[in-house]
């Protein structure tokens, strides 16, 4: 695989235990890492926010709010429905996919146990299909009910939409490659999550299928407030 380019600042993790201590180092330093692209295109779905703590219209922006699909058939808005004044975790997939999908679903439902009421309450999970055009939400609900993701409870929403507005998440969250034979073929772009809390504006990627669930689940506590001597997300700046 090639390097891979985040606009938001992904973590290169090393194996085994020292993962985790590596993670939260590039957390801390990552805090407000999430930069505008100054250069973007205005987004046609965009919308002002009421009561954004840090006067981020900016911030948002880098957001798309774009609208989504759950796997359940409920319509969202990306930002203000799912990011916003959350702890979330993201990764990219498809229903059909074969291999790193069904791992690192797997292992995210490993997590996901492991938060125990924290999860829905504290730390929402979002999947977003790669082929929008073939995942409709039944195929999502499908693939999701594979993992008896709803009977384990809300939180965790499986998400198609718009081709052209999966393909402006997907850039805008880093899942992108400079290399263009690289980047066109989609199935480049599964085998990472995407961590963060919005409100501190801390955020890094993990390897979703080959790093521990334990270890995923030790790197989100980090980002919960309260955690780790966190005392409140930092002021925002104009």
């Amino acid at each position: 695989m090639g390097s891979h380019r985040s606009l938001i600042g992904s973590l290169s993790a090393p194996t085994g235990t020292a993962i985790v201590a590596a993670c939260a180092v590039a957390f801390s330093l990552t805090a407000g890492a999430v930069v505008p692209q100054t250069n973007a295109a205005p987004d046609e779905n965009a919308q002002g926010i009421a009561g954004e703590p840090r006067g981020g219209l900016a911030w948002r922006n880098h957001f798309p709010n774009v609208l989504l699909t759950t796997h359940t058939g409920d319509k969202v808005r990306f930002y203000d429905d799912l990011i916003k004044g959350k702890v979330v975790v993201i990764n990219f997939m498809y229903a059909t996919c074969e291999g790193s999908c069904p791992l690192t679903t797997a292992n995210l439902v490993k997590v996901r146990k492991a938060l125990g009421e924290r999860f829905g309450r504290d730390v929402f999970f979002y999947s977003i299909t790669l082929m929008p055009e073939e995942d409709s939400p039944a195929a999502l609900k499908q693939f999701a009910d594979r993992y008896k993701v709803d009977e384990m409870g809300p939180g965790w929403s499986f998400l198609t939409g718009r081709p052209r507005d999966i393909e402006l998440l997907r850039r805008r969250l880093g899942f992108a490659y400079e290399d263009r034979k690289l980047d066109a073929d989609r199935t480049n772009h599964i085998r990472l999550v995407l961590m963060g809390n919005e409100p501190y504006g801390w955020w890094g990627t993990a390897p979703g299928a080959d790093m521990s669930a334990n270890q995923i689940t030790k790197l989100i506590e980090w980002l919960e407030p309260g955690t780790y001597g966190m005392q409140g997300p930092p002021e925002r700046g104009p």
